[in-house]
């Protein structure tokens, strides 16, 4: 399938980027230009990309492109030569999301979607990582190996215990969750990630059976007041509900 568009992340820092036009979706992308460091500059300037919001955006986007400038016009999909994606951010980590320019509203839905369901300590998981290269190097030399060990300890979760996993896989731990609704659809990808992966289900009796059979098959479901203090190796979840 042919791609409307090449994703990229561009380091701005210390780089001009034109910045034309007035009101609140000028001052929105320069607000975004600072975050990302870049010089902001007026448009006679020499830069390789620039941002255009104004009533009347032809001539300019005209002028620029003619000296080579790609152009982003707020607003109008068919003068663009790369959008604005909508950003989740857990530093160093950047989610991107972006729809062509056909619907900032979707983008922006999505983006608060992975906003609740991304850790917060998304970005220590990242710098664990990186930390841990050398380790795991040596761990698992054969790099499909090393790849397919990483991909199976962030199955079972994003948080920064990644590497503890990776280290000692049968190491025990509890992932905690409180269900917002009885509906399974209603499960968190992060929740349902866990339940196929547990080697057991800890959970209130008030959690009903449609969200328990979301668990592996063989995964011994054990009704309880309170999750026990040695859960046992591997990855255990404890399940209870908002009332």
């Amino acid at each position: 399938m042919k791609l409307t568009a090449l994703p990229i992340f561009v380091k701005l820092a210390g780089r001009p980027v034109i910045l034309i036009g007035s009101g609140e979706a000028a001052e929105a992308k320069h607000r975004l230009l600072v975050r990302a460091g870049a010089a902001i500059v007026g448009e006679d300037a020499q830069a390789s990309l620039a941002i255009v919001a104004s009533d009347d955006p032809e001539p300019i986007v005209a002028r620029l492109r003619s000296r080579g400038v790609l152009v982003n016009t707020v607003d109008r999909a068919d003068l663009c030569d790369f959008t604005l994606p909508a950003i989740v951010e857990r530093d160093p980590v950047l989610v991107a999301v972006g729809t062509g320019g056909v619907s900032a509203g979707l983008a922006a839905a999505i983006r608060q979607k992975l906003e609740a369901e991304l850790p917060a300590d998304l970005g220590e998981t990242a710098r664990a990582l990186h930390a841990a290269r050398p380790e795991l190097r040596t761990r698992f030399p054969d790099i499909a190996e090393r790849r397919r060990a990483i991909g199976a300890a962030l199955a079972e979760g994003l948080g920064s215990d990644v590497v503890a996993r990776l280290r000692d896989p049968q190491a025990a731990r509890l992932e905690r969750f409180t269900l917002i609704s009885a509906d399974p659809d209603d499960l968190t990808l992060r929740q349902a990630r866990a339940l196929a992966q547990a080697e057991r289900v800890y959970h209130l009796p008030a959690v009903p059976t449609a969200i328990l059979n979301r668990a592996r098959a063989d995964a011994p479901r054990i009704a309880c007041a309170a999750p026990p203090e040695a859960p046992g190796p591997g990855l255990s979840v404890w399940l209870e509900i908002a009332e």
